[in-house]
Protein backbone atom coordinates (compact mmCIF):
# COMPACT_ATOMS: atom_id res chain seq x y z
CA UNK A 1 0.00 0.00 0.00
CA UNK A 2 1.39 3.60 -0.76
CA UNK A 3 1.08 6.25 2.02
CA UNK A 4 -0.49 9.54 1.37
CA UNK A 5 -0.64 12.75 3.64
CA UNK A 6 -1.60 15.91 3.88
CA UNK A 7 -4.91 15.43 2.31
CA UNK A 8 -7.06 18.48 3.14
CA UNK A 9 -11.22 18.65 2.47
CA UNK A 10 -13.53 20.65 4.24
CA UNK A 11 -15.33 19.99 7.91
CA UNK A 12 -18.47 18.61 6.20
CA UNK A 13 -16.79 17.53 2.99
CA UNK A 14 -18.82 14.31 0.98
CA UNK A 15 -18.45 10.64 1.99
CA UNK A 16 -17.01 10.32 -1.48
CA UNK A 17 -14.47 13.31 -1.03
CA UNK A 18 -11.35 11.40 -0.06
CA UNK A 19 -11.30 9.13 -2.45
CA UNK A 20 -11.68 11.60 -5.03
CA UNK A 21 -8.64 13.49 -3.27
CA UNK A 22 -6.36 10.31 -2.94
CA UNK A 23 -7.27 9.54 -6.54
CA UNK A 24 -5.85 13.01 -7.41
CA UNK A 25 -2.97 12.50 -5.58
CA UNK A 26 -1.96 9.21 -7.50
CA UNK A 27 -2.83 10.70 -10.97
CA UNK A 28 -5.62 7.78 -11.29
CA UNK A 29 -9.11 7.43 -11.37
CA UNK A 30 -11.96 6.83 -8.21
CA UNK A 31 -12.21 3.40 -9.61
CA UNK A 32 -8.63 2.40 -9.89
CA UNK A 33 -8.35 2.27 -5.43
CA UNK A 34 -9.01 -1.25 -4.42
CA UNK A 35 -8.55 -0.25 -1.04
CA UNK A 36 -8.26 2.80 1.39
CA UNK A 37 -7.70 2.88 4.90
CA UNK A 38 -7.25 6.65 7.40
CA UNK A 39 -3.84 5.98 9.11
CA UNK A 40 -4.43 9.60 10.80
CA UNK A 41 -7.66 12.12 10.41
CA UNK A 42 -6.60 15.62 12.11
CA UNK A 43 -7.55 19.40 11.59
CA UNK A 44 -6.33 22.56 10.91
CA UNK A 45 -7.58 25.62 12.67
CA UNK A 46 -5.30 28.22 12.09
CA UNK A 47 -7.54 29.97 9.64
CA UNK A 48 -11.27 29.85 12.12
CA UNK A 49 -13.28 30.89 8.72
CA UNK A 50 -12.04 28.07 6.46
CA UNK A 51 -10.93 25.13 8.73
CA UNK A 52 -10.01 22.08 7.39
CA UNK A 53 -9.83 18.34 8.08
CA UNK A 54 -6.42 16.74 7.33
CA UNK A 55 -6.06 13.30 6.22
CA UNK A 56 -2.83 10.63 6.19
CA UNK A 57 -4.61 7.42 4.12
CA UNK A 58 -2.98 4.16 2.86
CA UNK A 59 -4.12 3.23 -0.44
CA UNK A 60 -3.91 0.07 -2.84
CA UNK A 61 -4.50 0.53 -6.50
CA UNK A 62 -6.40 -2.13 -8.45
CA UNK A 63 -3.71 -4.58 -10.46
CA UNK A 64 -1.95 -3.26 -13.39
CA UNK A 65 -2.73 0.31 -12.45
CA UNK A 66 0.70 2.50 -11.41
CA UNK A 67 -0.06 5.85 -10.94
CA UNK A 68 2.27 8.09 -9.71
CA UNK A 69 4.72 6.24 -7.39
CA UNK A 70 6.52 8.63 -5.91
CA UNK A 71 4.49 8.34 -2.86
CA UNK A 72 5.92 6.46 -0.27
CA UNK A 73 5.50 2.77 0.85
CA UNK A 74 3.03 2.56 3.74
CA UNK A 75 5.51 1.23 6.80
CA UNK A 76 4.87 -2.10 8.55
CA UNK A 77 4.06 -1.12 11.78
CA UNK A 78 3.39 -4.57 13.31
CA UNK A 79 4.89 -5.15 16.48
CA UNK A 80 7.64 -7.71 17.01
CA UNK A 81 8.94 -9.30 20.49
CA UNK A 82 12.97 -9.61 20.58
CA UNK A 83 12.76 -12.74 22.49
CA UNK A 84 10.71 -15.69 23.95
CA UNK A 85 11.27 -17.11 27.60
CA UNK A 86 12.73 -20.34 27.29
CA UNK A 87 10.78 -23.69 28.92
CA UNK A 88 10.81 -24.18 32.57
CA UNK A 89 12.55 -20.88 33.21
CA UNK A 90 11.88 -19.89 37.07
CA UNK A 91 13.62 -16.81 36.38
CA UNK A 92 10.60 -14.44 37.01
CA UNK A 93 10.86 -10.27 36.46
CA UNK A 94 9.09 -8.09 39.08
CA UNK A 95 7.59 -4.85 37.78
CA UNK A 96 7.23 -2.10 40.51
CA UNK A 97 3.82 -0.22 39.95
CA UNK A 98 0.46 -0.71 37.61
CA UNK A 99 0.80 3.17 35.62
CA UNK A 100 1.00 3.12 32.06
CA UNK A 101 4.85 2.12 32.20
CA UNK A 102 4.20 -0.83 34.48
CA UNK A 103 1.54 -2.43 32.92
CA UNK A 104 2.89 -2.11 28.90
CA UNK A 105 5.78 -3.67 30.58
CA UNK A 106 4.21 -6.56 32.78
CA UNK A 107 2.06 -7.06 29.42
CA UNK A 108 4.51 -7.64 26.81
CA UNK A 109 6.70 -9.30 29.48
CA UNK A 110 3.60 -11.95 30.11
CA UNK A 111 3.25 -11.82 26.34
CA UNK A 112 6.53 -13.26 25.67
CA UNK A 113 6.03 -16.15 28.17
CA UNK A 114 8.05 -14.18 30.96
CA UNK A 115 5.24 -14.26 33.60
CA UNK A 116 6.23 -11.23 35.35
CA UNK A 117 5.37 -10.55 39.02
CA UNK A 118 3.32 -6.84 39.43
CA UNK A 119 3.55 -5.22 42.39
CA UNK A 120 1.32 -2.32 43.22
CA UNK A 121 0.99 -0.25 46.81
CA UNK A 122 -2.19 0.82 46.21
CA UNK A 123 -5.25 -0.77 45.45
CA UNK A 124 -7.35 -2.75 42.75
CA UNK A 125 -9.03 0.29 40.56
CA UNK A 126 -12.63 -0.27 41.73
CA UNK A 127 -11.19 0.07 45.55
CA UNK A 128 -8.67 3.15 44.66
CA UNK A 129 -11.56 4.69 42.66
CA UNK A 130 -13.98 5.00 46.01
CA UNK A 131 -10.97 6.04 48.18
CA UNK A 132 -9.97 8.74 45.64
CA UNK A 133 -14.03 9.77 45.53
CA UNK A 134 -13.72 9.60 49.09
CA UNK A 135 -11.18 13.02 49.47
CA UNK A 136 -12.95 15.12 46.26
CA UNK A 137 -16.44 14.60 48.14
CA UNK A 138 -15.23 14.46 52.00
CA UNK A 139 -12.18 15.37 52.29
CA UNK A 140 -10.87 12.07 53.16
CA UNK A 141 -7.44 10.91 52.34
CA UNK A 142 -6.21 7.66 52.02
CA UNK A 143 -2.07 7.82 51.51
CA UNK A 144 -1.89 4.59 49.69
CA UNK A 145 -4.97 4.98 47.41
CA UNK A 146 -5.65 8.29 45.70
CA UNK A 147 -4.87 9.90 42.21
CA UNK A 148 -1.20 8.85 42.00
CA UNK A 149 -0.88 5.16 43.99
CA UNK A 150 -3.41 2.03 43.14
CA UNK A 151 -3.82 0.23 39.76
CA UNK A 152 -3.74 2.14 36.38
CA UNK A 153 -1.12 5.01 38.01
CA UNK A 154 -1.92 8.67 37.83
CA UNK A 155 -3.22 8.51 33.82
CA UNK A 156 -6.54 6.69 35.38
CA UNK A 157 -7.88 9.67 36.40
CA UNK A 158 -6.58 12.41 33.66
CA UNK A 159 -7.69 13.20 30.28
CA UNK A 160 -6.59 9.63 29.00
CA UNK A 161 -4.39 11.86 26.42
CA UNK A 162 -2.79 9.68 24.04
CA UNK A 163 -0.66 11.46 21.25
CA UNK A 164 3.40 12.29 22.37
CA UNK A 165 5.80 14.14 20.36
CA UNK A 166 8.36 10.97 21.47
CA UNK A 167 10.41 9.91 18.21
CA UNK A 168 9.28 6.22 17.74
CA UNK A 169 10.81 4.76 14.28
CA UNK A 170 9.62 1.13 15.65
CA UNK A 171 6.11 2.23 16.26
CA UNK A 172 5.92 0.80 19.96
CA UNK A 173 3.62 3.97 20.27
CA UNK A 174 0.79 1.81 17.66
CA UNK A 175 1.23 -1.01 20.17
CA UNK A 176 0.18 0.83 23.01
CA UNK A 177 -2.43 1.88 20.87
CA UNK A 178 -3.74 -1.84 19.79
CA UNK A 179 -3.42 -3.03 23.16
CA UNK A 180 -5.50 -0.75 24.64
CA UNK A 181 -8.14 -0.60 21.70
CA UNK A 182 -8.39 -4.84 22.74
CA UNK A 183 -8.60 -3.79 26.39
CA UNK A 184 -12.01 -1.48 25.23
CA UNK A 185 -10.76 1.88 23.94
CA UNK A 186 -12.72 3.26 21.17
CA UNK A 187 -10.85 2.18 17.80
CA UNK A 188 -10.76 5.78 16.89
CA UNK A 189 -8.06 5.95 18.90
CA UNK A 190 -5.80 4.50 16.28
CA UNK A 191 -6.29 7.10 13.59
CA UNK A 192 -7.43 10.35 15.45
CA UNK A 193 -4.63 12.75 15.55
CA UNK A 194 -4.87 13.81 19.15
CA UNK A 195 -6.70 10.98 20.70
CA UNK A 196 -8.21 10.61 24.11
CA UNK A 197 -10.00 8.19 26.75
CA UNK A 198 -11.17 9.42 29.39
CA UNK A 199 -11.03 8.16 32.92
CA UNK A 200 -14.07 5.79 33.02
CA UNK A 201 -13.05 3.91 29.88
CA UNK A 202 -9.17 3.72 31.41
CA UNK A 203 -11.02 2.23 34.24
CA UNK A 204 -12.49 -0.69 32.90
CA UNK A 205 -8.74 -0.91 30.38
CA UNK A 206 -6.96 -1.70 33.16
CA UNK A 207 -9.19 -4.34 34.33
CA UNK A 208 -9.04 -6.26 30.81
CA UNK A 209 -5.51 -5.98 30.98
CA UNK A 210 -4.89 -7.29 33.96
CA UNK A 211 -6.79 -10.14 32.94
CA UNK A 212 -4.88 -10.54 29.96
CA UNK A 213 -1.56 -10.68 32.16
CA UNK A 214 -3.07 -13.18 34.69
CA UNK A 215 -4.09 -15.24 31.69
CA UNK A 216 -0.94 -15.33 30.51
CA UNK A 217 0.57 -16.68 33.76
CA UNK A 218 1.52 -13.19 35.15
CA UNK A 219 0.65 -12.26 38.97
CA UNK A 220 -0.28 -9.37 40.67
CA UNK A 221 -0.37 -8.06 44.37
CA UNK A 222 -1.94 -4.79 45.61
CA UNK A 223 -1.27 -3.43 49.02
CA UNK A 224 2.30 -4.65 48.01
CA UNK A 225 4.29 -1.31 48.71
CA UNK A 226 8.35 -2.09 48.23
CA UNK A 227 10.50 -0.59 51.17
CA UNK A 228 13.45 -2.60 50.42
CA UNK A 229 15.96 -2.92 47.80
CA UNK A 230 17.88 -6.15 48.19
CA UNK A 231 21.40 -6.00 46.41
CA UNK A 232 24.00 -8.75 46.35
CA UNK A 233 27.66 -8.22 47.33
CA UNK A 234 27.86 -6.97 43.91
CA UNK A 235 25.56 -3.99 44.24
CA UNK A 236 23.45 -6.19 41.70
CA UNK A 237 19.84 -7.04 42.59
CA UNK A 238 18.84 -9.98 43.89
CA UNK A 239 15.20 -9.24 44.99
CA UNK A 240 12.50 -6.65 46.74
CA UNK A 241 11.10 -6.77 50.26
CA UNK A 242 7.51 -5.80 50.95
CA UNK A 243 6.20 -3.04 53.73
CA UNK A 244 5.00 -6.55 55.20
CA UNK A 245 8.66 -8.26 55.17
CA UNK A 246 7.53 -10.27 52.35
CA UNK A 247 10.62 -10.65 50.40
CA UNK A 248 10.44 -11.88 46.87
CA UNK A 249 13.53 -13.18 44.97
CA UNK A 250 14.33 -11.51 41.86
CA UNK A 251 17.53 -10.70 39.60
CA UNK A 252 15.21 -8.02 37.35
CA UNK A 253 13.02 -5.57 38.74
CA UNK A 254 11.53 -2.52 36.56
CA UNK A 255 11.27 0.26 38.63
CA UNK A 256 7.54 2.15 37.24
CA UNK A 257 6.95 3.71 40.33
CA UNK A 258 5.29 7.11 38.89
CA UNK A 259 6.79 10.78 40.07
CA UNK A 260 4.92 10.58 43.51
CA UNK A 261 6.65 7.69 45.12
CA UNK A 262 8.51 10.00 47.49
CA UNK A 263 9.59 7.08 49.92
CA UNK A 264 10.66 4.77 46.83
CA UNK A 265 13.20 7.62 45.82
CA UNK A 266 14.57 7.60 48.97
CA UNK A 267 14.73 4.38 49.91
CA UNK A 268 16.51 4.42 46.69
CA UNK A 269 18.79 6.94 47.44
CA UNK A 270 19.48 5.40 50.66
CA UNK A 271 21.26 2.23 49.03
CA UNK A 272 23.28 4.40 46.79
CA UNK A 273 21.33 3.95 43.20
CA UNK A 274 22.20 6.77 40.78
CA UNK A 275 19.64 9.24 40.63
CA UNK A 276 19.98 13.45 40.23
CA UNK A 277 18.06 16.01 40.30
CA UNK A 278 15.91 17.52 36.92
CA UNK A 279 14.15 20.35 35.98
CA UNK A 280 10.06 20.44 36.72
CA UNK A 281 7.41 23.29 36.86
CA UNK A 282 4.91 24.40 39.29
CA UNK A 283 2.02 26.88 38.98
CA UNK A 284 -1.29 26.18 39.21
CA UNK A 285 -4.67 25.16 37.27
CA UNK A 286 -6.54 27.77 35.52
CA UNK A 287 -10.23 27.18 34.81
CA UNK A 288 -12.29 29.24 31.64
CA UNK A 289 -15.63 28.45 30.04
CA UNK A 290 -15.04 25.73 28.06
CA UNK A 291 -17.47 27.80 25.20
CA UNK A 292 -14.80 30.33 25.13
CA UNK A 293 -12.06 28.35 24.31
CA UNK A 294 -14.12 26.97 21.57
CA UNK A 295 -14.83 29.91 20.12
CA UNK A 296 -11.65 31.19 20.55
CA UNK A 297 -10.06 28.40 18.84
CA UNK A 298 -12.93 27.25 16.33
CA UNK A 299 -15.01 30.51 15.60
CA UNK A 300 -18.57 29.72 13.70
CA UNK A 301 -17.48 26.36 13.97
CA UNK A 302 -17.38 25.64 17.52
CA UNK A 303 -19.33 22.54 18.63
CA UNK A 304 -18.67 21.00 15.19
CA UNK A 305 -19.22 17.35 16.27
CA UNK A 306 -15.42 16.32 14.34
CA UNK A 307 -13.59 19.24 16.33
CA UNK A 308 -14.93 18.58 19.84
CA UNK A 309 -14.13 20.43 23.07
CA UNK A 310 -11.29 22.29 21.82
CA UNK A 311 -7.72 22.29 23.61
CA UNK A 312 -5.23 24.95 23.46
CA UNK A 313 -1.34 25.23 23.98
CA UNK A 314 0.47 28.38 24.87
CA UNK A 315 3.97 29.30 25.99
CA UNK A 316 5.34 32.72 27.24
CA UNK A 317 9.50 33.90 27.87
CA UNK A 318 8.64 36.05 30.41
CA UNK A 319 11.49 39.00 31.44
CA UNK A 320 12.94 37.26 34.65
CA UNK A 321 14.37 34.55 31.82
CA UNK A 322 11.10 31.85 32.83
CA UNK A 323 9.18 30.14 30.58
CA UNK A 324 5.31 29.95 31.49
CA UNK A 325 3.35 27.45 29.06
CA UNK A 326 -0.19 25.73 29.21
CA UNK A 327 0.17 21.77 30.68
CA UNK A 328 -1.63 19.20 30.63
CA UNK A 329 -5.15 20.71 29.13
CA UNK A 330 -8.38 18.92 29.91
CA UNK A 331 -11.31 20.68 27.54
CA UNK A 332 -14.54 20.57 29.17
CA UNK A 333 -13.25 18.47 32.31
CA UNK A 334 -12.35 19.64 35.97
CA UNK A 335 -10.04 20.17 38.31
CA UNK A 336 -8.94 17.69 40.87
CA UNK A 337 -7.00 16.53 44.29
CA UNK A 338 -3.99 14.84 43.51
CA UNK A 339 -2.42 14.35 46.78
CA UNK A 340 -0.84 11.49 48.24
CA UNK A 341 0.80 13.00 51.54
CA UNK A 342 -1.64 14.42 54.29
CA UNK A 343 -1.09 17.75 54.99
CA UNK A 344 -0.58 18.97 51.37
CA UNK A 345 -2.62 20.75 48.25
CA UNK A 346 -2.16 19.13 44.97
CA UNK A 347 -3.95 20.01 42.21
CA UNK A 348 -4.30 18.10 38.64
CA UNK A 349 -6.71 17.98 35.92
CA UNK A 350 -8.75 15.20 34.61
CA UNK A 351 -11.96 14.31 31.86
CA UNK A 352 -14.47 12.03 30.82
CA UNK A 353 -14.14 10.70 27.00
CA UNK A 354 -17.31 12.92 26.42
CA UNK A 355 -15.31 16.01 27.48
CA UNK A 356 -18.90 17.67 28.47
CA UNK A 357 -18.24 19.65 31.39
CA UNK A 358 -18.77 23.35 31.62
CA UNK A 359 -15.40 24.24 32.00
CA UNK A 360 -11.69 23.54 30.22
CA UNK A 361 -8.93 23.59 32.57
CA UNK A 362 -5.22 23.18 32.33
CA UNK A 363 -1.98 23.49 34.41
CA UNK A 364 -0.33 27.37 34.02
CA UNK A 365 3.05 26.45 35.24
CA UNK A 366 6.58 28.08 35.09
CA UNK A 367 9.62 26.08 34.66
CA UNK A 368 12.21 25.64 37.22
CA UNK A 369 15.80 23.66 37.76
CA UNK A 370 17.79 22.50 40.38
CA UNK A 371 19.42 25.80 41.02
CA UNK A 372 16.52 26.66 42.68
CA UNK A 373 16.18 23.69 44.66
CA UNK A 374 20.36 22.70 45.37
CA UNK A 375 20.37 20.28 47.81
CA UNK A 376 21.10 16.68 46.07
CA UNK A 377 18.57 14.50 43.90
CA UNK A 378 16.14 14.79 46.69
CA UNK A 379 16.04 17.80 46.97
CA UNK A 380 13.14 18.46 44.32
CA UNK A 381 11.18 16.92 46.82
CA UNK A 382 11.32 18.97 49.79
CA UNK A 383 10.69 22.35 46.98
CA UNK A 384 7.67 20.44 46.17
CA UNK A 385 6.72 19.33 49.70
CA UNK A 386 6.86 22.91 51.18
CA UNK A 387 4.67 24.79 48.47
CA UNK A 388 1.93 21.82 48.76
CA UNK A 389 2.07 22.55 52.57
CA UNK A 390 2.02 26.12 51.42
CA UNK A 391 -1.14 25.57 49.81
CA UNK A 392 -2.69 23.46 52.41
CA UNK A 393 -2.69 26.48 54.77
CA UNK A 394 -4.11 28.93 52.43
CA UNK A 395 -6.91 26.86 51.50
CA UNK A 396 -8.29 26.50 55.10
CA UNK A 397 -6.35 23.15 56.11
CA UNK A 398 -8.85 20.89 55.02
CA UNK A 399 -7.96 20.00 51.36
CA UNK A 400 -10.03 22.68 50.28
CA UNK A 401 -8.02 24.36 47.97
CA UNK A 402 -6.45 27.95 47.68
CA UNK A 403 -7.93 29.89 44.32
CA UNK A 404 -7.96 33.18 42.93
CA UNK A 405 -9.05 35.31 40.11
CA UNK A 406 -7.17 36.57 37.59
CA UNK A 407 -8.31 39.87 37.98
CA UNK A 408 -7.58 40.06 41.65
CA UNK A 409 -4.03 37.91 40.80
CA UNK A 410 -2.85 40.93 38.14
CA UNK A 411 -3.65 43.48 40.71
CA UNK A 412 -1.57 41.75 43.27
CA UNK A 413 -5.40 41.91 45.98
CA UNK A 414 -6.74 38.86 47.27
CA UNK A 415 -9.72 37.24 46.05
CA UNK A 416 -12.58 37.88 48.10
CA UNK A 417 -15.70 36.18 46.69
CA UNK A 418 -15.86 34.38 42.69
CA UNK A 419 -17.10 35.38 40.04
CA UNK A 420 -19.09 33.74 36.80
CA UNK A 421 -16.54 31.12 36.49
CA UNK A 422 -17.50 28.53 39.12
CA UNK A 423 -14.62 26.26 40.25
CA UNK A 424 -14.95 22.41 39.75
CA UNK A 425 -12.25 21.82 42.08
CA UNK A 426 -13.44 19.03 45.33
CA UNK A 427 -13.76 19.25 48.00
CA UNK A 428 -13.69 23.16 47.34
CA UNK A 429 -11.58 26.31 46.72
CA UNK A 430 -10.86 29.03 49.77
CA UNK A 431 -10.76 32.97 47.91
CA UNK A 432 -7.10 33.91 49.05
CA UNK A 433 -3.75 35.03 47.37
CA UNK A 434 -1.95 32.76 45.61
CA UNK A 435 1.20 34.43 46.36
CA UNK A 436 1.92 32.86 50.00
CA UNK A 437 1.55 29.66 47.77
CA UNK A 438 4.01 29.83 45.14
CA UNK A 439 7.68 31.22 44.70
CA UNK A 440 8.05 35.08 43.77
CA UNK A 441 9.91 34.18 40.63
CA UNK A 442 7.01 31.89 39.67
CA UNK A 443 4.48 34.47 40.37
CA UNK A 444 6.10 37.69 38.69
CA UNK A 445 6.15 35.12 35.59
CA UNK A 446 2.70 34.24 35.32
CA UNK A 447 1.65 37.78 35.70
CA UNK A 448 3.57 39.08 32.91
CA UNK A 449 2.37 35.61 30.45
CA UNK A 450 -1.38 35.93 31.39
CA UNK A 451 -2.03 39.37 28.99
CA UNK A 452 0.47 37.64 26.76
CA UNK A 453 -1.73 34.62 26.19
CA UNK A 454 -5.07 36.57 26.01
CA UNK A 455 -3.46 38.02 23.00
CA UNK A 456 -2.82 34.59 21.51
CA UNK A 457 -6.11 33.37 22.71
CA UNK A 458 -8.74 35.68 23.21
CA UNK A 459 -10.54 35.51 26.82
CA UNK A 460 -7.56 33.89 28.52
CA UNK A 461 -7.16 36.33 30.83
CA UNK A 462 -10.65 37.24 31.60
CA UNK A 463 -11.00 38.63 34.99
CA UNK A 464 -13.47 36.34 35.77
CA UNK A 465 -11.01 32.86 35.07
CA UNK A 466 -9.89 31.01 38.03
CA UNK A 467 -6.80 30.25 39.45
CA UNK A 468 -6.32 27.25 41.87
CA UNK A 469 -3.57 26.01 43.42
CA UNK A 470 -0.95 24.23 43.41
CA UNK A 471 0.22 22.36 40.57
CA UNK A 472 3.69 20.69 41.57
CA UNK A 473 3.05 16.74 40.31
CA UNK A 474 4.18 17.75 36.28
CA UNK A 475 6.78 15.64 35.92
CA UNK A 476 9.57 13.79 38.36
CA UNK A 477 11.91 16.14 40.03
CA UNK A 478 14.41 13.46 39.93
CA UNK A 479 16.07 10.98 37.29
CA UNK A 480 17.34 7.70 37.96
CA UNK A 481 19.92 6.72 35.78
CA UNK A 482 20.20 3.91 33.29
CA UNK A 483 22.71 3.17 30.55
CA UNK A 484 22.20 1.53 27.24
CA UNK A 485 21.00 -1.72 28.99
CA UNK A 486 18.17 0.61 30.37
CA UNK A 487 19.76 -1.10 33.81
CA UNK A 488 21.07 1.53 35.89
CA UNK A 489 25.11 2.12 35.96
CA UNK A 490 25.88 0.86 38.89
CA UNK A 491 22.81 -1.07 40.35
CA UNK A 492 22.56 -3.98 37.78
CA UNK A 493 18.83 -5.70 37.43
CA UNK A 494 17.83 -2.39 38.10
CA UNK A 495 15.34 -1.16 35.15
CA UNK A 496 14.59 2.58 35.86
CA UNK A 497 11.39 2.88 33.57
CA UNK A 498 8.76 6.06 32.86
CA UNK A 499 7.54 9.12 34.25
CA UNK A 500 8.71 8.70 37.86
CA UNK A 501 12.47 7.55 36.63
CA UNK A 502 12.57 10.31 34.12
CA UNK A 503 12.22 8.69 31.22
CA UNK A 504 8.67 9.74 30.06
CA UNK A 505 5.53 12.43 29.88
CA UNK A 506 2.61 11.53 29.49
CA UNK A 507 0.01 8.07 29.39
CA UNK A 508 1.37 7.14 26.03
CA UNK A 509 5.54 7.55 26.05
CA UNK A 510 5.45 5.78 29.26
CA UNK A 511 3.33 2.99 27.92
CA UNK A 512 6.65 2.89 24.95
CA UNK A 513 8.86 3.20 27.38
CA UNK A 514 7.62 0.20 29.23
CA UNK A 515 7.78 -1.60 26.23
CA UNK A 516 11.40 -0.67 25.82
CA UNK A 517 12.49 -1.62 29.05
CA UNK A 518 10.58 -4.98 29.23
CA UNK A 519 12.58 -6.13 25.87
CA UNK A 520 15.79 -5.15 27.70
CA UNK A 521 14.76 -7.26 30.82
CA UNK A 522 13.87 -10.28 27.96
CA UNK A 523 17.12 -9.80 26.66
CA UNK A 524 19.07 -9.71 29.99
CA UNK A 525 17.53 -13.12 31.02
CA UNK A 526 17.42 -15.00 27.74
CA UNK A 527 21.29 -13.85 26.75
CA UNK A 528 19.80 -13.21 23.17
CA UNK A 529 21.64 -10.92 21.04
CA UNK A 530 19.89 -7.49 20.52
CA UNK A 531 17.76 -8.15 17.26
CA UNK A 532 19.09 -5.70 14.02
CA UNK A 533 16.17 -4.65 13.33
CA UNK A 534 16.63 -3.05 17.20
CA UNK A 535 20.25 -1.31 15.39
CA UNK A 536 18.91 2.21 14.71
CA UNK A 537 16.43 2.33 17.99
CA UNK A 538 17.56 5.24 20.22
CA UNK A 539 19.29 4.40 23.24
CA UNK A 540 18.80 6.24 26.75
CA UNK A 541 19.91 9.72 27.13
CA UNK A 542 19.76 10.61 23.41
CA UNK A 543 17.39 13.25 22.85
CA UNK A 544 14.08 13.26 21.55
CA UNK A 545 12.92 10.18 23.32
CA UNK A 546 11.13 11.66 26.45
CA UNK A 547 8.13 13.89 26.26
Amino acid sequence: MLRLTDLRLPLDHADTALAEAAAARLGVATADLADLQVFRRGFDARQKRAIRLVYSVDVALRPGVLGERDAPLTPDMRYRFVAAAPKGLADRPVVIGTGPCGLLAGLVLAQMGFRPIILDRGKVVRERTRDTWALWRRGVLTPESNVQFGEGGAGTFSDGKLYSQIKDPLFRGRKVLEEFVRAGAPEEILYIARPHIGTFRLVTMVESIRATIEALGGEYRFGARVDELLLDETHAVSGVVLANGERIAARQVVLAVGHSARDTFAMLHGVGVEMAAKPFSIGVRIEHPQSLIDRARFGDFAGHKLLGAADYKLVHHAQNGRSVYSFCMCPGGTVVAATSEAGRVVTNGMSQYSRAERNANAGMVVGITPADYPGGPLAGIDFQRRWESAAYVAGGGSYTAPAQLVSDFLASRPSTALGSVVPSYRPGVTPTDLSSCLPDFAITAMREALPAFGRSLPGYDMGDAVMTGVETRTSSPLRIARDTRFQSPNTPGLFPAGEGAGYAGGILSAGVDGIRVAEAVALAITGAARPEWLAHDRVPGESGIYG
